[in-house]
């Protein structure tokens, strides 16, 4: 199954959240899975990245495949976040992740679950409640 981690999860791992890694652990060693990201998502974490921190963010980035944008994600994308911005808060990033998970049928894992309200999405959160 391909599971997208957002990256929140991506970003509380390079920060040293034992959560996050236990987490990415787990998923990258449970059987049948394929660790995927978007694209705005690998882009997030690097553009933001510290200069201390390059390194270790693209051995992170490495172990994911990165979802392509073109035409149809993005105008996928545009539907969801005309539909759930103005009432859950989701921006650009959100919508394009949304979309590719949908179009894959693979799972979604963040923290940030109230930006992904959207029916038929498979979604998990990173832990707790």
């Amino acid at each position: 199954m391909k599971v997208f981690v957002d990256s929140d999860l991506l970003i509380w791992h390079l920060r040293g959240d034992a959560r996050a890694l236990d987490l990415l652990r787990g998923l990258r060693d449970a059987e049948g899975n394929e660790l995927w990201t978007g694209a705005m998502q690998r882009a997030e974490v690097l553009f933001f990245a510290r200069p201390n921190e390059l390194q270790a963010t693209r051995r992170l980035l490495d172990q994911f495949r990165t979802a392509a944008v073109d035409g149809s994600a993005v105008d996928a994308a545009a539907q969801l976040f005309q539909r759930w911005h103005a009432s859950h808060g989701i921006d650009e990033h959100d919508a394009l992740l949304a979309a590719a998970v949908l179009k894959a049928g693979g799972r979604l894992v963040t923290q940030n679950t109230k930006h992904f309200p959207m029916p038929g999405l498979n979604l998990q959160k990173g832990w707790g409640d």
